[in-house]
């Protein structure tokens, strides 16, 4: 049998592309952006790597400090 890798599930990785999308336009630093999502800068560059651990929390955070909704967030 083969064995199955985990996946991250694409939302994630879809979710955290949009947040960066918006970081570039909006010409915001790393240690802004960190501040904004409650990480550290580090955890940045891991999301970077894997998005599995933008939370919904996380992304909550993100959305209350940049005064995006979520649908504005996804039409980026």
């Amino acid at each position: 049998m083969k064995s199955k890798a985990t996946k991250v599930p694409e939302i994630y990785l879809y979710i955290w592309l949009k947040i960066r999308l918006w970081q570039k336009l909006h010409g915001i630093d790393d240690s802004m952006l960190a501040q904004f999502l409650g990480i550290s800068t580090r955890s940045l560059r891991d999301y970077d790597k894997s998005a599995v651990n933008v939370t919904l929390g996380k992304l909550d955070s993100f959305l209350r400090a940049s005064g995006l909704t979520l649908e504005q967030l996804m039409t980026i």
